[in-house]
């Protein structure tokens, strides 16, 4: 699949899924990897807003600034619109997959962290309740992820 567009998703869009995005974004331009990244919330609460302060504190010490971006509700057309939709949590996949038509559709949604070797956690955990070591977490699991992701994302690539 080349250049393919994937969404990030989690509940609010200002903390997980924003730094799946940047973090996935600053990995791939590295690589070389051209892809197309967003990200989404199922809930509307936070729409409009930019990411945690910690959030964006978190990524900016590893220099990948997500301060620009803005939080959105997932819609169903989203389902149509990306190759891939990574979701945080089984609350996400819940929501999202309740908006699917088909099979199809549903084969395209995936847990973000689906890819860690087992005995890994399959769920990134919310860290808005936390402290900036809780988002520090975050940030390892959804980088062993991406990097684990793009890897694969490179093998294909080559096999073609």
């Amino acid at each position: 699949m080349s250049n393919p567009k994937i969404l990030m998703v989690c509940l609010g869009n200002i903390c997980r899924s924003p730094m799946a995005e940047g973090i996935f974004r600053h990995h791939a331009a590295q690589l070389g990897i051209h892809v197309t990244i967003d990200s989404a919330g199922t809930s509307g609460h936070h729409s409009g807003e930019a990411p945690d302060r910690r959030a964006i504190s978190c990524l900016s010490q590893k220099g990948i600034d997500i301060s620009g971006l803005r939080a959105r509700k997932f819609e169903r057309s989203d389902i149509g619109n990306f190759d891939m939709i990574l979701v945080m949590d089984h609350s996400n996949m819940s929501e999202v997959t309740a908006l699917c038509r088909n099979e199809n559709e549903k084969s395209r949604i995936s847990y973000f962290l689906d890819v860690l070797p087992e005995g890994s956690p399959k769920h990134v955990p919310d860290p808005w309740y936390g402290d900036q070591s809780d988002f520090e977490y975050v940030y390892e699991l959804l980088t062993k992820a991406t990097i684990s992701r793009l890897s694969q994302m490179q093998k294909d690539n080559e096999a073609r």
